[in-house]
């Protein structure tokens, strides 16, 4: 199994992929539907993603074969249909409500082995564990008490002092 889940530090964030072999192992087939091997896996990832803070984006990915079994039905659908139903089984085992924050389906668009687009690797599901933005105002709550005059005094800010001496009348033009 270890050689079906890759993982890689991208510009987004951590990458685990979950590569499809030419059997199936997550998916079978031509479904959307998770094999048991597929569930086993998807909700251990989640029950341990589900302790992090990190936002999730799960993409689902297709090879080059043409996916013909139903008529207005293809590897778009197939791309996105995996990668909601991976979405739903983690939110079922313990992935935040609140963390997937994209589901994403991109059919043969992206390719891993563009060079092989029928290799069973290009069908996968990719989770992104986005990095934390540090940018964020992790304090918000409490500097909008400030703003309102309502946080406790050792964390209202001091008082700036005047521009105008204090026994001195502003000057009269």
């Amino acid at each position: 199994m270890k050689n079906h889940i890759e993982m890689t530090v991208t510009p987004e964030g951590l990458r685990i992929e979950l590569l499809e072999s030419a059997t199936g192992t997550f998916f079978d087939s031509g479904s959307a539907a998770p094999s048991i091997d597929g569930k086993d896996i998807v909700t251990s990832l989640a029950k341990e993603l589900g302790n992090l803070p990190n936002k999730i984006a799960i993409e689902g990915h297709t090879d080059s074969k043409s996916y013909a079994q139903r008529a207005n039905y293809g590897n778009w659908e197939l791309s996105t249909d995996r990668a909601n139903a991976a979405r739903r089984l983690m939110q079922q085992s313990g992935l935040g409500e609140n963390q997937v924050m994209q589901v994403r389906g991109f059919a043969n668009q992206r390719l891993r082995k563009p060079d092989a687009p029928l290799d069973p690797s290009n069908r996968r599901v990719s989770l992104i564990v986005e990095y934390l933005d540090k940018t964020a105002d992790t304090n918000k709550p409490e500097l909008d008490k400030v703003k309102e005059g309502t946080a406790a005094p050792e964390t209202q800010p001091a008082t700036a002092p005047s521009a105008e001496p204090a026994d001195h009348a502003p000057a009269k033009k």
